[in-house]
Formats: C-alpha cells, structure tokens, sequence
C-alpha cells in the first residue's frame, strides 16, 4: 500500500532517533527548523532501549547485592540476599519506559514529526519510509544520518538468543546461569561479567589481546586484573576462537591459547567483540555518500559527508561508538544546518566501563603523548589514601592518573579506575577540553572529605606534592 503519490516536504530529516538522532531533532527545532524523525524501532536507539540505562540499572542492583553481602566487615549483618529475577527485569523496563516516554513526550513539545517505519534513499534529497500504514515518502533540503551499529558476531557463531547471546540478550535474563562465558574483554564484556558473576555465575571472558584493555593506560589494565580475580572471574588473554560443539543445551567452546588447544564450557556465551555501523539497506548507493574501508560514513568537522547536504552523526561515523559522542554530533550537524558555527574538531571523547572498580578516562595516556613526541609529567594518586575512600568500605586497587605536557604544564589527559569514576571525570573532561594548567586543578579548592580531592591530590603529584603520599625522590614522568 502506498500512502498517496505525493511526497511530503521536510527542512530536516533525521533517520535513527537514537541518542544522535533525537538530540539532533531537538537541537533543530530549537533553531526553529522544522524537523522528521524516523526510527523503526524504539525512540532512544539501543542506548535507551537495549544499552546503556537498562546494563547500568542492572549493574547497580548487582553491586548493591555485592556490598550488602559484604557489609559484615563494616558491622552490618543481612542474611539471605537474594535476587527475584523477573521484579528486576520488570524494574528495568519500567525505567526505560518511563525515559522513552520522557523522549516521546519532548517530541511533542518541539512539534517533531516523529515516523515509525524503515527508510530507504531515493534520490539525492529523497526517501521512502515503509510504516505500518503503507509506504510514505518525503524530500528534504537536509538530512542526519544517525542509524547506529548493531552488535558484531562471530563467523560460524551465530547468536540464536538462547545459548550464544549478545548484549540485548544479555540484559534481559530470564535466569541466571551456572557458567557464564564471555567472548572479548571490551566495555561490554567487563560489564556484562561483572553483573553476572556478582549475581552468583561462574564467569570466564576470553579476549586475543596481549593484555587488558590496550587502548587505555597500562596501569588501568594491570588494576583490572587485579579487580577481576577479586571477583573470581577468570580472565584468558591470547585467546584465539576455533570454534563450538553444542552438547546437551550447553555449549563447548573451543580455543588456541599460547600453551596450547583448550576448551571451556558454558550455559550462556556472550559475543561482545564489537559493533558495526548500520550502512546498508537504506540506500546509500542511490546517493554516492562515501564509506571507508571499514564501512563508516566519510564525513567533515561539521559531520557533512560527501554529498551536499547529508550529514552523518554517531555509531556510523568513525571514533568511539558511545552515546555522548553521538549526541555531541548531533547538536553539531543541527546547528551547521542552522547556520551557526560549529566544528567537531579537536575534541576529546571521555569513555566510561561501568566495571567493578569503575574505569573512567579523556584525553591523552602518557604512551599516547609520547608517541606524538610530547614530553610528560604524570601525576598518580591511589583512592585507598584519601580518607572519603575508606569511609565508604572502599579498598580495591583504584587511582587517579593526571596526565601533563611536561613543558607547559597543560593537563593533556586524565585517566581514573576507582569508585564513581564516571562521576569523577566530569572534572577531568572540563580541564582536557579547556587546556587547563594542572595548577588550575591544584588551586582549586576540593570540599573534604569527598572523593574529588583524589584529582587535586593527583595533580599536586605531578610536582611530587601530593599531601597524603609520600614520595621520596621524583621521576622523569613524575609518580609512578
């Protein structure tokens, strides 16, 4: 069915309502643009939905099952905590529902047009939207392509829901199994098997990486270990995937590690190696936007691809696939669209792993300074000597790393692993973004007893002068 032959005018159209594409809207209908967003599945994208509000509402019942079983130490005593399962996915939905309705509700308010259905290019400034109703097409002077990336797998592997899963699967549990594997050791994976392990799973994640979250700072990945085997999840690195035997609604999956074959057998297996950029099946052969080898979308500063008038934001562009990226970019292209100025140049994305300790990390590790011939003073404090740390039973292997150019003492990165670190970094991301002086951090009064005195503390130690460590003589990059 179609509905009608004529095709509906647009100044804007968005195609993805994820957190990209629905901020973009809202952005445009604030510069008084007049705005279509269409999503074929739920309005928050994967974010919302099926990523990051449902894994965190998750994870936090988790640690708080965790603490409260371990508060005897601290002279609180509960016996018996245990999970009712389906009231906590019921809990988690709830949430979800409650925020989408909260997007659906700022939809309406900004007079967005919002189309429940499946686009495909036409023409260079058309589409077609096959909704539930009949085919709807539209023209428009602008457009943001915002469509995300769905969840890799692996070859010969492929997810069926209910042994090999992905993180949609994951999040949704309908029990909790005895053996729980995870394949890559990624965000996903750390944060997946930490939920599962606190929840009572025997959790094993194998990665073929040399070591533990190689982007980021070594220190991060060696307190990780250290955290891990403290939950008593096993961590298999150099790990290489041959393949997997089904046995009994088991699975046996096999592997090449550095002493040998192996295999390890799980009830669940979790493929967390990546995602990939929504690109095909909308089109975008009809109007030539130019992808890169690994298939994102080539675009400008001002997220322009390589057609006029088409933009790109998010998951499909190249940088890291996370939410405020992409909603960083989508206030970008509206406001180009709206003619203001406005670049994604220069900027320094800040990741989160909601882990247990949590990671938080923006802009450059030393290695990465180094690399680009920058000289370094790093400045190193553990949250097990501020006393806000202690008061909170908190004593895993935790640090605020503040990473500076050794010359002009800008602050070029800062790198945290401890609790609230997601938090914690709000300040870091503030400084990175504006070149801040370590001494802009050192002069600022932190209130006491908190945790932010960790980053104060830390930049004092870029000069050895942190209060409550002690140091006996300093080092070329400072603290270690």
């Amino acid at each position: 069915m179609v509905v009608g032959d004529f095709a509906q005018g647009t100044q804007v159209a968005i195609i993805g309502a994820g957190p990209g594409g629905y901020v973009a809207a809202i952005r445009a209908a604030q510069l008084g643009l007049e705005v279509t967003l269409v999503e074929k599945g739920l309005l928050g994208g994967v974010c919302l939905n099926w990523g990051c509000i449902p894994s965190k509402a998750l994870i936090y019942v988790a640690d708080l099952k965790n603490r409260i079983e371990q508060a005897d130490k601290i002279g609180l005593i509960v016996r018996d905590v245990s999970i009712d399962l389906p009231k906590l996915v019921q809990w988690k939905s709830d949430v979800v529902e409650k925020l989408r309705k909260g997007v659906a509700s700022l939809m309406s308010q900004h007079k967005i047009e919002v189309v429940t259905g499946t686009a495909h290019f036409t023409g260079e400034n058309s589409f077609s939207v096959e909704t539930s109703d009949g085919v709807r097409r539209f023209e428009f002077r602008n457009c943001i392509l915002a469509t995300g990336s769905s969840a890799a797998e692996l070859p010969g592997m492929p997810r069926d829901g209910e042994l090999v899963i992905d993180s949609t699967d994951a999040l949704d549990p309908k029990n909790i199994p005895e053996r729980f594997v995870v394949i890559g050791a990624g965000s996903v994976g750390l944060e997946m098997g930490t939920f599962y392990a606190k929840l009572g799973s025997k959790v094993t994640i194998l990665d073929a990486v040399d070591r533990l979250l190689p982007m980021l700072d070594p220190d991060i990945g060696r307190a990780m270990e250290r955290a891990l085997k403290h939950l008593k999840i096993d961590l298999i690195l150099k790990a290489k995937i041959q393949g997997l035997k089904r046995e009994n609604g088991t699975g046996v999956l096999q592997y090449s590690a550095s002493d040998g074959d192996k295999s390890i057998t799980g009830d669940k297996i979790l493929v967390a190696i990546g995602r990939r950029p929504n690109t095909s099946g909308i089109g975008l052969e009809k109007v030539k936007v130019k992808l890169d080898s690994k298939g994102f979308v080539q675009v400008s500063e001002t997220m322009q691809t390589s057609v006029p008038g088409i933009y790109a934001i998010g998951d499909i562009v190249s940088g890291p696939m996370l939410a405020h990226k992409a909603s960083f970019q989508g206030k970008i292209a509206a406001e180009v669209i709206a003619g203001e100025p406005a670049a994604f140049s220069g900027v320094e994305v800040p990741g989160v792993i909601f882990s247990d300790p949590e990671i938080a990390t923006v802009g450059l590790s030393e290695q990465d300074a180094l690399a680009q011939g920058i000289p370094v003073k790093a400045g190193v404090f553990p949250f097990r000597a501020m006393g806000r740390t202690l008061t909170m039973a908190e004593e895993g292997p935790g640090f605020v790393k503040i990473v500076s150019d050794a010359e002009s003492e800008t602050v070029l990165g800062v790198h945290i692993v401890g609790p609230h670190a997601s938090d914690l970094i709000a300040e870091g991301c503030l400084a990175v973004a504006s070149a801040s002086h370590v001494d802009d951090l050192t002069l600022t009064i932190h209130p006491h007893p908190t945790l932010p005195e960790t980053i104060e503390e830390a930049a004092e130690q870029v000069e050895n002068k942190a209060i409550h460590i002690f140091s006996a003589k300093k080092s070329a990059f400072g603290a270690k």
